[in-house]
């Protein structure tokens, strides 16, 4: 088991650090952009530094609405045989535009998952982060 749930908890809300070492150990999440009251899901893969959190992007919907709105949200998870644990992250993206800030992200080794051009490197920094882990079992029946 991942963490120790207090008293046969079978949820467990994450401190921060409970919930960086899960986002420090993924590579996939989804990032939620919303523009016009909208919003809008696009599967990504990330790196970390710094506690902050860095994807690359192509033209298109996910870099044209996370510049219009910067406020993202960030979703990450996991699930084992006999466990599972969510992280949502909400802050604010910008795309890197200065060379040193491009060169530390390029540092990271990220890698996009298909073989398409993604130029643009964006930078999420977070404004709150929340986890939960998950403890299967059975079922409880409801006292009569």
């Amino acid at each position: 088991m991942m963490f120790e749930h207090a008293d046969e908890n079978p949820i467990l809300h994450l401190d921060d650090d409970q919930s960086w070492k899960l986002i420090e150990g993924t590579k996939h999440g989804r990032l939620v952009v919303i523009v016009g009251g909208e919003p809008d899901i696009f599967p990504v893969n990330y790196a970390v530094s710094d506690r902050k959190l860095y994807l690359r992007t192509a033209p298109g919907n996910k870099l044209a609405e996370l510049t219009i709105n910067s406020k993202v949200l960030f979703e990450t998870d996991g699930i084992l045989s006999d466990e599972a644990w969510s992280v949502v992250m909400r802050g604010t993206a910008r795309v890197l535009d200065q060379s040193a800030d491009i060169a530390a992200a390029e540092a990271l080794g990220l890698k996009p998952w298909v073989p398409t051009l993604k130029d643009f490197y964006v930078e999420i920094e977070p404004t709150s982060v929340s986890g939960r882990h998950f403890k299967f079992g059975e079922h409880p029946e409801r006292e009569i």
